[in-house]
């Protein structure tokens, strides 16, 4: 008897008709049965947000042969929520979500919405990869990066990952030649240093376009950030629990039971 394919839900924070997402469908199409909700518009830089002041609309899209496919009006997290709930009906063995035009390394899974349509998945108890490609332009080439993808999800099926597990992946722009293969992490400590540009419309209204760097401050090895500047393409596991257990212990001893 033939081994029932495992599902797997595939979403993103660049839109539907990303080149991004199209690349991820075609590097694992083989390896399951596979859904596709996404945004029907880009939502870089979304985060965690979720959709609970107005109504979200999904249709169902021809954009990927063989391949059910929703385009959605809300949040890459919406996406995750509507396709349990309303297409799949349960919950799928893996969701991938990617891959996005632009790094999530360090600091930036906090704002990413790739990486927090994938952080939902691992709430709810789903297996989920983020990736993303160093190379932020649409045309991007992710030669590389479906060979990433293909290799690691077949790891991933391979093992019984735990229901929470969820990994941040990122692969650096450089030639087949000049990879150097993928590497396990730990995410880098780094921020953006930001300020606003001031400017003023037609009608003489003052707007602000925000500008920044980002600045790594970690120099110790093995991060996510070093690994790519080395031509590795970085694996970084991530927890859901934000708690600070160094932290913790140390309020415990030093503030005791504060209220009895």
């Amino acid at each position: 008897m033939e081994a029932k394919k495992p599902v797997i839900l595939i979403t993103n924070d660049d839109g539907i008709t990303a080149n991004g997402i199209k690349a991820l469908v075609d590097a694992v199409r083989d390896l399951g049965q596979v859904y596709v909700v996404a945004p029907d518009s880009p939502q870089s830089g979304m985060g965690h947000a979720i959709t609970i002041g107005s109504p979200l609309r999904m249709h169902k899209v021809e954009m990927f042969d063989g391949i059910e496919s929703w385009e959605c009006s809300g949040t890459p997290v919406d996406c995750v929520k509507l396709a349990r709930d309303m297409v799949m009906h349960a919950k799928p063995d893996l969701c991938l979500s990617g891959i996005n035009h632009g790094a999530n390394h360090s600091i930036n899974v906090i704002y990413s919405g790739t990486m927090s349509a994938a952080m939902e998945a691992a709430i709810e108890g789903i297996p989920s990869i983020g990736f993303s490609s160093l190379d932020y332009s649409f045309d991007a080439d992710f030669t590389i990066a479906k060979k990433v993808v293909r290799e690691l999800v077949i790891r991933f099926l391979a093992n019984k990952m735990p229901d929470h597990t969820l990994l941040n992946v990122n692969i650096p722009v450089v030639s087949e030649a000049d990879f150097k293969g993928v590497k396990i992490c730990r995410q880098a400590q780094a921020r953006w240093e930001e300020n606003f540009d001031k400017r003023t419309d037609p009608r003489g209204q003052d707007y602000y376009w925000m500008v920044g760097k980002f600045v790594n401050m970690d120099k110790e090895s093995g991060t996510d950030v070093e690994a790519l500047k080395q031509g590795y393409a970085s694996v970084v596991p991530v927890t859901i629990d934000f708690t600070n257990h160094k932290m913790k212990s140390w309020l415990e001893k030093e503030w005791g039971q504060i209220v009895e």
